[in-house]
């Protein structure tokens, strides 16, 4: 009897363990965006060119964790001295904290579809809170790679004030919509 609940055990656990997946974000493909209001006048859309990070999904438990960093020095305005400016000590501060993360252990699942990820976004040496609205969600075997991949679009907004970021706020919008788009390939 002590074998067969032995076996049932090992059975059941390799069996929980064969569906975690992780998952390896590929930088060419996650390039995160930021956008706020200028004054009124205009919405500005920004981005970051450098990101790495790690996602582990068991969509069977339909648990997971995220971890993303990004690379705030590879921020790209599209003009080569407003991005400098961005990273001077009255916004990314990139000299200091030349990167930004975001982590995560709660998935939320409906049904099948992921929709939500909450975690800590680290950002300019102050974490905060927020949760990550998921727009679109797709894992399957990715064509060129020849292996499994996931990607997903995902969206929050925080205020620049929250992160010592507030110069020039209300005038220069104080909320900032934050938009990742990711893809990542399997380990």
């Amino acid at each position: 009897m002590k074998q067969l609940l032995f076996l049932l055990v090992a059975t059941f656990s390799t069996t929980a363990l064969a569906t975690t997946e992780t998952y390896t974000i590929e930088g060419s493909h996650t390039l995160p965006r930021f956008s706020y209001s200028h004054f009124g006048y205009s919405t500005q859309l920004s981005r970051f060119d450098k990101t790495s990070g790690k996602i582990v999904l068991d969509r069977q438990a339909k648990t997971g964790s995220v971890e993303v960093t990004i690379d705030t020095t590879s921020v790209n305005t599209g003009n080569s001295l407003f991005n400098e400016h961005i990273q001077g000590e009255d916004f990314l501060d990139t000299a200091k904290y030349p990167t930004a993360n975001f982590t995560s252990n709660k998935l939320k699942f409906e049904g099948e579809n992921l929709i939500a990820v909450d975690g800590i976004l680290t950002l300019k040496g102050i974490s905060k809170p927020v949760s990550l609205t998921v727009t679109s969600f797709q894992c399957m075997p990715h064509p060129m790679l020849k292996k499994d991949a996931c990607g997903a679009n995902a969206t929050t907004v925080v205020k620049r004030t929250d992160f010592n970021m507030g110069k020039y706020a209300p005038n220069v919008g104080d909320d900032v919509t934050i938009t990742i788009p990711v893809e990542a390939a399997k380990e």
